[in-house]
């Protein structure tokens, strides 16, 4: 009986903290938005640690299996999901030079540095705190650069970067802290092994993405957007099946939840129609990745009076000494990446630039900018609370405690070295101009309303079937229409603005019934000109003449105008059905 009345009472305290959690995430957000000065996860850090600081705090401890599935797999998918494929792809190769090789040289020269520094701590734990803080937190670079003119191109690098590293810095966790577990290492097996996870995991990912999406487009083939909600939810439980069904079958999670993101991106490419849909998956991730990541910063700093005491208290090293190993191995990471990126990346960065990939070519600011956003962050504390608490043979861990400790000391030392450093960094780079990107949104835009004035030409079959009457109030709504999207190109033209979505105003209430018909006919038109307008941005996509978030920024305007229009255009049918029945009458 007093078993089953501790286990009400813990799963009662951890439904609180959840809310708690996800409530404090809510609220830093909004107060983020007056304290511009200081980056968001920097205030939930802080407010976490306040509210754990004393003896009677908030006191939490995850599973860390449970913590590794329930926050990293969405925060990855979502990252898959969102980055530009083309940007991805273009840069490839100094995203591979960041992402793979760098993390193998941080942990292999981070981890002899470490168990030089630290002799207590064992080379293969060493190894391991250096396999936790590879990662880099693209996040907290965003929330400290907003509004500072960092380079889209360089952002889109950084963004890739991190969502690669991620999952390279996880899997070199796990195989480091196999490793302290049975005590063998072997770089051919780890060669090996490594192999199999990285493909096996993106082969689960990548079918089990296109498999839903599949199976999403039989089902909304045959009945439309009537299940949007349901496919919403499927959508955001797929991550999480993508990252179980991959470590069931020995493969790395982490990379089938990015792979199972992009492949989902991907088929969402050929589903311009289903607007019910999109508009509830953008609305839903942008909450889910909030209300993750901000969970994540709040729980380190829950996690982090209780890491701060227990390490000084057992760990055998004076305070300003522990303090002396996160300034060291800090700089040591930003030492790496620097020299990394002078020295191995920037050839390929040169060369995207003569390609056109990158606008801003390399410099020592570009350089120094891009090394200070290596932000450790979310995924850091979750790899390094993620370590086992003992050894196979029930003995405690070596150095757990100190490894957390060091590791949420780099996550608070890049941090806020970042925000102090990147507004000053960013500040004497010279001033730039997306332009590329702005020209290529004009050309899509108007691109888009050509075809939409192209699609409303009448063809001689059409005049044939109808009389003359028709023909003249057809041609009437078309001029109208075909002046506004003229008016918006000539704005495009003229580079004085993006012009968006325009709609003619209409009292419905003083029309009489033939006004009324027409006043149908046109929303009818401006649907079709819409959809026309969508599938083109679709179609420029897919040739890559603009990348995903230039057409998730167009196709989420269009799709907010034809909800207006479609609620506008009901209305107008009731009220052209009502006039209809009074004339009968």
């Amino acid at each position: 009986m007093r078993t089953g009345v501790r286990i009400e009472k813990w799963s009662m305290h951890t439904v609180e903290t959840v809310l708690l959690v996800l409530m404090l995430g809510a609220l830093t957000g909004i107060a983020s938005r007056y304290v511009r000065a200081i980056p968001l996860p920097l205030i939930q850090i802080a407010i976490g640690a306040l509210i754990a600081w004393p003896q009677k705090g908030l006191h939490i401890a995850f599973d860390p299996e449970l913590f590794m599935l329930l926050f990293i797999p969405p925060l990855l998918f979502a990252d898959g999901w969102r980055i530009p494929k083309r940007e991805f792809f273009a840069l490839a190769r100094p995203i591979l030079l960041l992402a793979l090789v760098l993390v193998l040289f941080t942990v292999i020269g981070l981890g002899y540095l470490i168990h030089w520094m630290i002799p207590s701590m064992p080379l293969l734990v060493a190894f391991t705190l250096a396999a936790v803080v590879s990662p880099t937190d693209a996040v907290a670079v965003s929330a400290i650069t907003r509004n500072l003119g960092m380079p889209h191109k360089t952002m889109h690098m950084l963004e890739g970067e991190s969502l690669l590293n991620d999952a390279s810095g996880l899997v070199a966790v796990k195989f480091a802290v196999a490793a302290v577990l049975t005590g063998a290492f072997s770089w051919s097996n780890v060669a090996k092994d490594f192999t199999w996870m990285a493909l096996g995991g993106l082969v689960v990912g990548a079918a089990m993405g296109w498999g839903f999406s599949y199976a999403r487009d039989a089902i909304t083939r045959r009945v439309g957007d009537v299940a949007a909600t349901q496919m919403v939810l499927l959508l955001v439980l797929l991550p999480f099946a993508s990252y179980i069904v991959a470590e069931n079958i020995g493969v790395s999670g982490i990379l089938a939840a990015v792979a199972a993101g992009i492949a989902t991106n991907f088929a969402d490419l050929d589903r311009s129609n289903f607007i019910s849909e999109r508009l509830q998956t953008e609305g839903t991730w942008n909450m889910v990745e909030s209300a993750f990541n901000g969970a994540i910063f709040l729980l380190l700093g829950l996690q982090l009076p209780s890491i701060m005491g227990t390490t000084i208290l057992h760990s055998g090293h004076a305070w300003w000494a522990l303090l002396g190993y996160v300034a060291a191995i800090s700089f040591a990471l930003l030492a790496v990446r620097w020299l990394w990126i002078t020295i191995g990346v920037q050839r390929a960065l040169r060369t995207a630039h003569r390609e056109g990939k990158m606008a801003q070519p390399p410099s020592k600011l570009l350089n120094l900018a891009t090394t200070m956003a290596g932000i450790r962050g979310a995924v850091t504390l979750a790899a390094a609370l993620a370590i086992p608490v003992s050894m196979g043979d029930g003995s405690p861990f070596p150095e757990r405690d100190l490894l957390i400790f060091l590791a949420t000391g780099v996550i608070l030392f890049t941090l806020i070295l970042g925000a102090v450093t990147l507004p000053w960094i960013l500040g004497r780079m010279p001033a730039h101009e997306d332009t590329e990107a702005q020209q290529e949104e004009r050309a899509a835009r108007m691109a888009a309303c050509k075809a939409a004035i192209g699609s409303l030409t009448l063809t001689e079959d059409d005049v044939r079937k109808h009389n003359e009457e028709w023909v003249a109030q057809y041609q009437e709504v078309v001029g109208r229409i075909t002046q506004e999207y003229r008016n918006r190109i000539h704005l495009l033209e003229d580079n004085s603005g993006v012009a968006t979505t325009t709609e003619a105003q209409h009292d419905s209430v003083e029309m009489v019934h033939e006004r009324r018909l027409r006043y149908v006919k046109e929303m009818e038109l401006r649907l079709h000109c819409i959809q026309v307008e969508r599938n083109t941005l679709y179609a420029e996509r897919q040739a890559h003449r603009i990348n995903d978030e230039m057409l998730r920024s167009a196709v989420s305007e269009l799709d907010m105008a034809e909800v207006s229009l479609r609620k506008r255009l009901t209305v107008a049918r009731k009220a052209a059905g009502m006039a209809t029945a009074d004339a009968a009458h």
